[in-house]
């Protein structure tokens, strides 16, 4: 059991024994999980070496010139059941690249698992999505891919991916390569064990149209909802909304910019990545300051947290007890939260990339189902102050 913990969100692990009511039979658009977030980089070769060193993940495929790819690089990366599919384009006239003079550094695709592509996309054809890849097999020595994909916001797509005749590495076209790069002494074995959450970015207006397309397409039911104060500073305001497949370990929170009085981190993330995307993930970890402190020593940036936020009477009286002592929470920057069905410890990286767009969340739960709700003056307050900088506010 202890190594099925490893691998697997805490979320995951309520599917496991039982304690989401989830019939796969009765949805017309069963998903079983995410099974890759793919990226679209200016250098897959220094990115997937940025993950390898700073995020601790494991190099497990490739595909490229060397495999007959003249078109671009991919490589893909694991940590627990969490995959990453890094691509840059080689070719001078790759779709990769205008893609990145667009967008820059940023997530192409969400990847989901299912067990019946043909039932999916006639599923989701019927309800009006727009179908970019028509159900086909790929095929290799390793078996057999079942595949399509379709439209999401902006030029996000879901590819759907049936992995059941397949033993390969990745997906066909791709060939084993292992990491080269050595973890410290002492290192934990991994830093994170799943995808918990991919959060979007949309157009003003345009959330509960995506709402309601997750709803209407996919099957997805509506998780929670932040609007208002909850979700506003002085200065700046959103609102978000939380749709999930049906045994929640597909989760995604959509963001829309709301009237502030200055421009909000999801009107900065509209403007330099030029239109909707996935503004960041959310990666589930055991052990957050194990995770934290390995990622800080190999120069990964997080949103720093005034100490007025840890010394406030009111956190310690609304949080109760946890795991780690208030000290150490502050020692490391670690927001915690707690709802009814337990807490929630947290914290975000700075922009990862070049353009103020995608970042990372780390998250260890502790029965929590939320996303930190008694958090979001303090992140967005954080994320201002980093706007600030920027000249963006």
């Amino acid at each position: 059991m202890t190594e099925m913990l490893d691998d697997v969100s805490f979320d995951s692990l309520r599917q496991l024994v039982g304690l989401v009511d989830y019939d796969a039979s009765k949805d017309p658009f069963p998903v079983k999980a995410m099974d890759a977030v793919v990226f679209v980089t200016g250098n897959a070769t220094q990115t997937a070496w940025f993950y390898q060193v700073a995020f601790g993940m494991q190099l497990v495929a490739y595909s490229g010139p060397e495999t007959g790819n003249r078109d671009h690089k991919s490589f893909v990366l694991k940590s627990g059941s969490a995959r990453f599919v890094i691509n840059g384009g080689v070719a001078p006239g790759s779709a990769l690249l205008d893609h990145h003079r667009k967008h820059g550094d940023g997530v192409v695709d969400l990847a989901l698992e299912v067990g019946d592509v043909d039932q999916c996309i006639k599923h989701a054809r019927a309800q009006g999505a727009t179908v970019l890849e028509e159900p086909n097999d790929v095929t290799d020595e390793h078996g057999t891919i079942r595949r399509a994909a379709i439209a999401a916001y902006g030029e996000t797509r879901h590819t759907l991916i049936d992995r059941s005749r397949y033993n390969g590495p990745y997906l066909p076209g791709y060939v084993v390569k292992t990491s080269t790069v050595k973890r410290p002494e002492g290192a934990p074995k991994r830093l994170f064990q799943a995808i918990d959450h991919c959060v979007g970015n949309v157009e003003l207006g345009r959330m509960d149209y995506w709402v309601e397309f997750y709803n209407r397409v996919m099957g997805f039911v509506n998780m929670a909802e932040f609007i208002g104060d909850d979700i506003a500073t002085d200065y700046s305001a959103l609102m978000s909304k939380v749709v999930s497949n049906g045994n929640h370990r597909v989760k995604f929170p959509l963001n829309e910019p709301a009237v502030a009085k200055r421009k909000s981190q999801i009107d900065e993330y509209l403007e330099f990545y030029d239109g909707a995307g996935c503004q960041h993930i959310a990666l589930a970890t055991n052990d957050i300051i194990a995770t934290v402190t390995a990622m800080r020593d190999a120069g990964v940036e997080f949103l720093d947290t005034p100490d007025s936020y840890y010394d406030d009477p009111a956190l310690r009286a609304r949080i109760g007890e946890v795991r780690l002592p208030i000290e150490v929470l502050k020692e490391h920057r670690i927001l915690v939260d707690r709802d009814e069905d337990g807490y929630l410890l947290q914290i975000f990286t700075a922009p990862i990339g070049d353009r103020p767009t995608v970042f990372y969340e780390l998250i260890e739960r502790h029965g929590s189902l939320g996303f930190g709700k008694g958090n979001f003056k303090a992140l967005f307050e954080a994320i201002e102050r980093e706007q600030e900088r920027r000249g963006n506010l």
